[in-house]
């Protein structure tokens, strides 16, 4: 029985001594320790020394040695190595561990370690700079790569590029004749000044004044209203009615919630503002000619459908808001006197409105969406946007009417620039 137990002693003992302890540094881990090199191209000798630095010296310390950030640098007679710019790429995601063994207490020590990618150095050609190679010298050993080894569709486009190429030494003696041709042709060309005044001038909008000081001065009043048209406007038959309903029936076009609001205000303000009521009036009269475009050649059709309004009102509308047809006496509403005809009014209700009009309430009175009054909006150099609390205030408007937007005209005016072409793709 002695025998067995001995024997199963010096087995066990035998199986604990095969057995290896890990276990972690405990020394600072702050402290300089192992590193991991990879070599991608030339390996060293076994017997080059390399050092570790810091790349800020000026950096505390106390950070883990494995996320400091450091450089590895060593040489040899002839190749210089040192850490290259894949090193942090390389080591996104991963950290890693070198274990030194201790076989006489059989334990292995595991401490984290940064890895760095190494890059060499030729010594001798450290100092060489490389030889520039030309764009035209790149182009014709590319050539004569393609004419070796291209495809005969691809060495059919060589030579046509070559017979295409300009010879610019052939055009050395030409230059000063060309350069004296382009200024003779370019001096007639208007200056950006000029070419912006013929821009604005083109407009399909009111006369118009781009420094004004003023919104009221941007668009003159009479400047969209002939002032002897203006004078012809007669304010007595809405002060004689008697209700809202009759002064309803005295305008050319009664369908209008934007017009009815502002008779509205107007007879319900203590004194008559007898020129807003005046241009309320010469709007009505737009909105009608705008419905009675069929009717332009026939004057006194036209005349009966625009009830009310003066004749020389009438012929004012005829004469600035439509054109003659080619090679006819006829005349006709086109789709750019339509554009003037709308933009003028518009300018109009901002007038009115203190520069300040609902273009969802103008646009519902239009028979138009939204979206094709907005622009007519800032062609006249209008911001469409919510009201905040100063604005809100000036207009004497409630604070439910910051929900909607509306087209506000400031100074200084400035309208919408066309939009540079792309080019082709």
């Amino acid at each position: 029985m002695a025998s067995a137990s001995n024997s199963r002693k010096r087995k066990r003992d035998t199986d604990d001594a095969g057995k290896v302890t890990l276990q972690n540094s405990t020394l600072p881990a702050s402290q300089l320790g192992p590193v991991l090199a990879s070599f991608p191209a030339h390996r060293p000798p076994k017997n080059t020394s390399f050092r570790c630095w810091r790349r800020d010296k000026r950096v505390d310390g106390t950070d883990p040695f494995a996320s400091q950030d450091t450089i590895v640098a060593g040489e040899t007679e002839t190749v210089e190595f040192f850490t290259s710019g894949e090193t942090q790429q390389a080591s996104v995601g991963c950290s890693y561990l070198v274990g030194v063994h201790n076989k006489r207490t059989n334990t292995t020590v595991f401490r984290p370690a940064p890895l760095h990618v190494m890059s060499q150095q030729v010594k001798a050609l450290k100092n060489l700079a490389p030889i520039e190679v030309t764009n035209e010298e790149r182009a014709q050993l590319r050539n004569k790569l393609g004419e070796a080894f291209g495809t005969k569709k691809a060495k059919a486009a060589i030579r046509a590029q070559e017979r295409n190429r300009v010879d610019i030494d052939a055009l050395k003696g030409v230059t000063g004749h060309l350069q004296e041709t382009i200024m003779e042709n370019t001096s007639s060309l208007p200056t950006l000044e000029e070419a912006k005044e013929v821009v604005n001038s083109n407009r399909l909008i009111p006369p118009h004044n781009p420094d004004a000081e003023r919104p009221d001065d941007v668009y003159k009043l009479h400047d969209i209203i002939p002032e002897t048209e203006f004078n012809a406007l007669s304010v007595a038959p809405f002060r004689s009615a008697q209700n809202d309903r009759e002064r309803k029936a005295l305008l050319p076009f009664r369908h209008s919630n934007w017009i009815n609001q502002h008779v509205f205000k107007l007879f319900q303000a203590p004194k008559l503002r007898k020129t807003d009521m005046k241009i309320v009036m010469y709007i009505s009269a737009m909105f009608a000619f705008k419905l009675a475009a069929r009717s332009v050649n026939d004057k006194e059709t036209l005349q009966k459908k625009l009830t009310g309004v003066p004749q020389i009102v009438t012929d004012g509308l005829l004469s600035r808001f439509t054109e003659s047809e080619r090679d006819t006496n006829k005349i006709k509403v086109t789709s750019q006197a339509e554009t003037m005809l709308m933009t003028y009014m518009l300018a109009l209700c901002l007038r009115v409105d203190d520069f300040s009009t609902d273009t969802e309430l103008i646009a519902h009175d239009l028979k138009l969406p939204v979206s094709k009054v907005n622009p007519l909006f800032k062609a006249l150099g209008c911001n469409i946007r919510k009201l905040d609390h100063k604005d809100l205030k000036r207009l004497g408007l409630p604070d439910s009417a910051a929900e909607s937007k509306r087209a506000v005209l400031e100074v200084p005016v400035k309208f919408p620039q066309p939009r540079p072409k792309r080019g082709r793709r």
